[in-house]
């Protein structure tokens, strides 16, 4: 039996400095974690991880086809990993950091299982203190995905978390139960805005 990831209380406003360098330092060895975001409880590796990477998408039961999303610190990493327009980067200023996934085209330093067919990925600057502190701490973007269990139903806590995906992830950071609404999606792809999922982010 794998062992069970620890439970770490941690203020998600103000994220203890301590507990911030504990879950890089897991992120780093190629380790998976829970966190809480704006929206749901996400689980996390580290872009740079193709063992982190593979554990993800085994622990969520998820299809290679359906990429995952990453998660940058600030809208001004972003243009690292996805070629951002003069109309994207507008876009994004305006709804940064926030309940957004915004879709466009990679760049070479986004691996290719992160990537659509078409060369897309989805990138995340969430409205979260300790979820941009994890990604600024690791000097990287994390890759994220919704805590759910085996029905694709979102998990709310830590303890439900734990229970559910424990016994494959490495570290649960614990802030509380977190409110049900997933991020919003939307394309700017050919520089055209276009909602592919309404969520959480509301657009003026």
């Amino acid at each position: 039996m794998a062992p069970v990831a620890p439970i770490l209380e941690v203020n998600a406003e103000h994220p203890q400095p301590r507990h911030v360098q504990r879950a890089v330092d897991i992120l780093s060895g190629g380790g998976v974690i829970a966190y809480p975001t704006d929206t749901y409880y996400g689980l996390g590796c580290d872009l740079g991880s193709k063992k982190g990477i593979e554990r993800l998408y085994k622990l969520k039961g998820r299809d290679r086809k359906k990429p995952l999303s990453i998660l940058c610190p600030d809208l001004s990493d972003v243009a690292k990993y996805a070629h951002v327009s003069n109309f994207a980067y507008r876009t994004m200023k305006g709804l940064t950091p926030g309940a957004f996934t915004f879709i466009l085209e990679a760049t070479r330093l986004v691996p290719e299982v992160m990537m659509s067919k078409q060369k897309q990925v989805g990138i995340r600057v969430p409205d979260s203190e300790l979820a941009r502190a994890l990604a600024a701490g690791l000097g990287r973007p994390l890759v994220t995905t919704s805590a759910t269990d085996a029905e694709g139903e979102p998990l709310t806590d830590a303890r439900s978390i734990k229970d559910a995906l424990g016994h494959g992830l490495d570290l649960i950071l614990d802030a509380g139960v977190t409110l049900l609404e997933a991020s919003t999606v939307v394309s700017l792809i050919g520089d055209q805005l276009e909602v592919l999922r309404q969520g959480k982010g509301q657009l003026d």
